[in-house]
């Protein structure tokens, strides 16, 4: 074995020696292979041990998993850049040595500990030469919950833990946070990847505010963490037995669904008889959202096979993800065969957000998270029969710019909106207010709080829950849903008339997915490249200034090295567009946002005209600025390739457009498909790989659409079986306004 292993070292060495990163991967696999840390599984490792594995081996070695936004998440699997029970376990030990560093030992430290639904499955067969039994296989959320709990109670501190005595039991991230504060705890952590897919698992660290901490606060534990060797760990049953894991007490639970109940009053019409469909994409929904909307009586239908599934088998693309258009069609399909105009949709979770919204002629519109937040604005501060609240409204600085006119408008407010990406720094606005201090130029009570939103649909109503809830939008939309429908009238047209009136904005927001160490080299290249280059004409539009908060004659100097990547932040600002690009603090993309402005042509539509016009000029320009990102590292897509969905990696992108496309259309010139479901037998076997475990022929559509269009024009309608191809793209494709 140690000629095996002294092997694989020199060729991870030589192998990646230009990415200088090979040595460092040689490194940690004979340290995990030694088991100088815990839960290594060098059993299961010296499997791993022969050339053939040699690229996984160094994606699973050559970092530790990053502490991005707040936590770690990453793949399930072995190594130190993956998550598992090791990785779980040294930040949980990290965690412990920070309460007892920070907090000493005169009191009572306790935590909350939280898990969704998730369930390793390796459904992208990554570990298939392991067999069919191997220690990750199956492992939970709530498994890895467990785990936590156990090394809390070596440490002397109490974890709350829901239902501790059964295998199956799911805290959302919005109650954990409620929680916390209810409890008065130091701290705690959820055990969940959120919206990634059903590979991947993570560990979400929150504050003794229910909050998840920012620079410099979170640097502290970052470096406690790395400075972990060993973990202490008691036994699951030795811990409950010494009352060192606790349930949650049950009447907590029901203080934080009346948190909403109260808020949403009695003045507001609920109908028994308007149906509401909403799915928890097989996440922990129910339990919040679900349970809300139920307790105010709306009339709450769930699609079948979408309760609690850590597989998400239910969920195309196994994506439970309500910014992903396609994840709710099931949904949809339910609604319609129950008479229902609306799908409420939250991630696994529960703290996202997602509206589907059908309209008069059957077809359905996905509303994004800016459409969501300008809905939601205006229906609280300025619709006549909303509540028109006054106060307090948060944003971050890439969410829609409607919400400041909508606050401007309603007047006797204090809007928040140049805020970096992520709730945590909505919550330490609100935390400042609280201690009485000032937020730059607001200084209102957090009590006055009416909405704080991102685009990412997240949502805070309240200042008591310190992180994004998609149950308060589910009640106010299904409300709102309700009145609308009783009128003749959809949230659609609602949303047109929020544009009417305050004026024509648009948001398109895209991810370039670049997984493993060289998709980070290409992501911080592009980075790199922008702040040397910045981007300059987008479509005509002359770049007006550059704002890059790592300026820290602007900004500030850096307060710690946490502080870094939520500020590795660059926005072009245009005469009628800004175009912000970062890296995701919790995923291995790069991601852009490009907010249209009104200008004078937009100025001059309205109606329907104003929606299409201003959506297409904002979907305009993101595929612009795509290209002109890809352009930064010599990669070219075209347009049918930039039409696949953003959860497709690059480099499957890449050999979409340079040999499935050319592959397609040679066969459909030979006639070698003698119908449309041989051609789609091909193309789902072809395309396998873009979406690892689940059917990827939804993701085909949109580019479909666009080829078969072209392909027409170009061949007079002589190529076989483009029609019929052309007609099954369209279908439940792109959503129709």
């Amino acid at each position: 074995m140690s000629s095996d292993l002294n092997q694989i070292c020199e060729l991870l060495a030589g192998k990646y020696a230009d990415q200088n990163q090979g040595s460092a991967a040689a490194g940690r696999l004979r340290s995990w292979m030694n088991c100088e840390l815990p839960f290594t599984y060098p059993e299961v490792l010296r499997q791993h041990l022969a050339k053939e594995h040699v690229d996984l081996l160094f994606d699973a070695f050559w970092q530790v998993v990053p502490f991005g936004t707040g936590g770690r998440r990453g793949r399930v699997g072995y190594g130190s850049n993956r998550i598992n029970p090791a990785t779980i376990g040294i930040t949980v030990q990290g965690h412990c040595n920070y309460l007892h560093a920070t907090f000493g030992l005169g009191r009572e430290l306790t935590v909350v500990v939280a898990n969704d639904v998730r369930v390793f499955n390796d459904l992208a067969g990554v570990y298939r030469f392991l067999g069919t039994k191997h220690p990750l296989l199956g492992l939970s959320s709530r498994q890895l919950g467990r785990l936590a709990c156990e090394i809390y109670a070596a440490n002397g501190i109490v974890a709350y833990f829901a239902e501790p005595a059964q295998d199956f039991a799911l805290l959302s991230t919005p109650e954990l946070s409620y929680l916390i504060s209810q409890l008065q705890a130091l701290g705690g952590i959820n055990i969940s990847a959120s919206h990634n897919p059903p590979d991947d698992n993570g560990i979400k660290l929150y504050d003794e505010f229910g909050s998840q901490p920012i620079a410099p606060n979170d640097q502290r534990f970052v470096e406690i963490i790395d400075r972990v060797h060993t973990v202490e760990r008691m036994p699951f049953k030795e811990a409950l037995a010494a009352n060192l894991v606790r349930p949650v007490p049950a009447g907590l639970h029901d203080g934080y669904i009346n948190t909403y109940i109260n808020l949403f009053g009695k003045q507001i019409r609920v109908d028994a008889d308007l149906p509401i469909v909403y799915t928890p994409l097989c996440g922990c929904g129910l339990t919040t959202a679900g349970e809300v909307l139920t307790k105010l009586k709306f009339p709450v239908l769930i699609p079948p096979d979408q309760g609690p599934d850590g597989t998400f088998a239910a969920i195309p693309f196994r994506a439970p993800n309500p910014e992903v258009p396609q994840a709710t069609e099931p949904a949809k399909e339910f609604a319609d065969r129950q008479g229902s105009g609306i799908v409420l949709s939250s991630d696994p979770d529960a703290d996202r957000i997602g509206l589907e919204v059908k309209l008069t002629n059957g077809s359905w519109h996905h509303c994004d998270g800016n459409q969501i937040a300008a809905i939601l604005c205006y229906y609280l501060m300025l619709d006549p029969q909303g509540p028109r609240r006054k106060g307090l409204v948060i944003e971050t600085l890439v969410t829609t710019r409607i919400i400041g006119k909508i606050v401007e408008r309603a007047g006797d407010s204090f809007l928040v909106d140049d805020l970096l990406v992520g709730f945590k720094y909505v919550a330490d606005v609100l935390k400042t207010l609280k201690k009485g201090i000032p937020y730059k130029q607001v200084t209102c009570s957090p009590d006055r709080l009416v909405l704080a939103t991102e685009e990412s649909h997240g949502v805070i109503v309240v200042p008591t829950i310190l992180d994004k809830d998609s149950a308060p939008a589910c009640m106010y939309l299904g409300a709102l849903y309700q009145r609308l429908r009783r009128e003749g009238r959809n949230l659609l047209d609602y949303y047109i008339d929020v544009l009417d009136d305050v004026g024509p904005y648009a948001d398109s927001n895209r991810s370039i997915m670049m997984i493993g160490a060289g998709g980070v080299g290409m992501r911080d290249s592009i980075i790199a490249s922008l702040r040397k280059t910045p981007l300059q004409s987008i479509d005509g539009l002359a770049l007006r200034s550059v704002i890059d908060h790592w300026d820290t004659g602007r900004f500030g100097p850096f307060v710690s090295e946490t502080d870094k990547l939520p500020r590795n932040v660059i926005q072009f600002v245009y005469d009628s567009l800004v175009v912000t690009v970062r890296p995701s603090g919790t995923e291995p993309k790069l991601k852009f946002y490009c907010q249209v402005l009104p200008d004078a042509n937009l100025i001059k539509t309205r109606g329907h005209q104003r929606l299409t016009t201003v959506i297409e000029q904002a979907e305009r320009m993101a595929l612009l600025v795509y290209g002109q990102l890809l352009e930064r590292i010599n990669v070219h897509l075209d347009e049918p390739a930039l039409l696949l969905p953003d959860l497709v990696d690059l480099e499957r992108k890449k050999e979409f457009q340079a040999s499935t496309v050319p592959a397609l259309y040679a066969a459909l010139s030979s006639g070698q498909f003698a119908n449309l479901d041989q051609a789609l037998g091909w193309l789902k076997e072809k395309a396998s790989l873009m979406t690892p475990g689940a059917d990827p022929l939804p993701a085909l559509k949109a580019p479909l659409s666009y080829l078969c269009d072209k392909w027409e024009k170009d061949s007079q309608g002589n190529l076989a079986l483009v029609s019929d191809l052309a007609e099954w793209a369209g279908r439940g494709g792109q959503d129709k306004d």
